[in-house]
Order: C-alpha cells, then sequence, then structure tokens
C-alpha cells in the first residue's frame, strides 16, 4: 500500500490476533481498588505487584511473545527501558492507563512522575525532528506545545501497557517513543530516521 497510506492498524495484531501492546496483565485495575480500600502499602503491594492468576491461566489471551517477553523481564532487573512505535512525534509516559476507568483521556501520573517526565523529556529535546522549528503535526495533535511529551493515560488510555506493567510488576521506568508521522517508512528514509534517533537513545540510556 505504500508507507503513507498504511492505516494505523496495519501490522498491529498478531496472526493470533492478539495487540501486543495491550497484552499485558492489568495490575493499574488491582491496584487502585486496593488504595480505594486503604489496603497499601501493608495488605497490598504498592510494587513488584504479582501477576493475578487468571493471567497465568493455559487459556488466557495472552501471546507467547508477552509471555517470553514477561519471563525476560524476571530474568534480569532492568531500570530503564523504552519501545518504540511508528504514526506519531511524541514521548509518552505512565501511566497509560486512566485512573477513571470510564474516561478516554485522564492525567494519570505516577508516584514517579517527575522522574518520568525527565526521562520522556531527555529523549524529546535531543531527537531531531521533535526538536526541529520546522516540524509539522502528524494528526491534530499538537504536541510541540507540550515539550513533546505527555501523559500516557493524558493522550488516550490503554489497559495492559507495557509501560505500566513494567513499572508496576518489576519497578523498571519505562517510556513510549512515537518515532515518526509515517508509521511505516521507505527503506530510503531509514538512515535519516537513525540519525534523528541516535542522540536521544545514547542520552537516554545515560540516565541509568
Amino acid at each position: 500500500q505504500g508507507s503513507e497510506l498504511a492505516g494505523w492498524a496495519m501490522g498491529r495484531w498478531t496472526y493470533e490476533g492478539i495487540d501486543l501492546n495491550h497484552n499485558f496483565a492489568d495490575l493499574n485495575t488491582a491496584l487502585w481498588d486496593a488504595e480505594d480500600n486503604d489496603l497499601v502499602p501493608h495488605q497490598f503491594p504498592n510494587h513488584y505487584i504479582p501477576i493475578p492468576e487468571y493471567y497465568t491461566f493455559a487459556n488466557a489471551t495472552v501471546a507467547p511473545e508477552t509471555r517470553a517477553v514477561i519471563a525476560w523481564m524476571q530474568r534480569y532487573p532492568f531500570v530503564l527501558s523504552a519501545n518504540l512505535h511508528g504514526g506519531e512525534l511524541v514521548v509518552t509516559y505512565p501511566f497509560d492507563m486512566s485512573r477513571t476507568y470510564w474516561k478516554a483521556r485522564e492525567a494519570t501520573p505516577t508516584p514517579d512522575d517527575g522522574v518520568f517526565r525527565w526521562l520522556a523529556t531527555v529523549y524529546a529535546t535531543a531527537n531531531l525532528a521533535m526538536a526541529s522549528g520546522q516540524r509539522r503535526r502528524c494528526h491534530h495533535d499538537d504536541f510541540a506545545r507540550l515539550g513533546n511529551i505527555i501523559n500516557g493515560a493524558d493522550w488516550h488510555t490503554v489497559a495492559g501497557s507495557m509501560n505500566d506493567f513494567s513499572y508496576l510488576h518489576t519497578n523498571c521506568f519505562e517510556i513510549t517513543v512515537e518515532l515518526s508521522c509515517d508509521k511505516f517508512p521507505h527503506a530510503s528514509e531509514l538512515p535519516e530516521e537513525w540519525e534523528n534517533n541516535r542522540e536521544s537513545l545514547l542520552l537516554f540510556m545515560e540516565q541509568v
């Protein structure tokens, strides 16, 4: 179809029909329910939250790729991570799920909001495409006026995101980088994409 003509859903689901981006266990709801009932932290933890039993069943709708990533996270105690997406120019940070369950978007900061905002800002300010004074909007959102960062839930709520799961289950600070307005760049455009992100990636890793 050509990179500019592919819709947002192109390539999003696995052969089994699972959206890997939303396939992790929803630990947010359990934490917030426990907070509302004054169970945190003495009866319910606010970090290293265990995976719910239902999620571990053999018939649970969990992709093998997701199970493999979770096992990898549990084997190695990562402290910093970024997952790379396409289709927009912005860096998002947890929480990705809005606390008010019926709201499509609502700022929902973590207790470490200052650190997350810093990590997102480090990436965004060093990214040549985001920092360019000539940059255009990808769609209708003007992220440039926000410094090219936004709380994930304040953009659109997502349950079961890798960012929220990493933070609540393993204490890893993970952000999402939307690399380009073009979800599927042509091969000839990849060197420019690399140059746009090279310094950002290095600076981000240095934040460890």
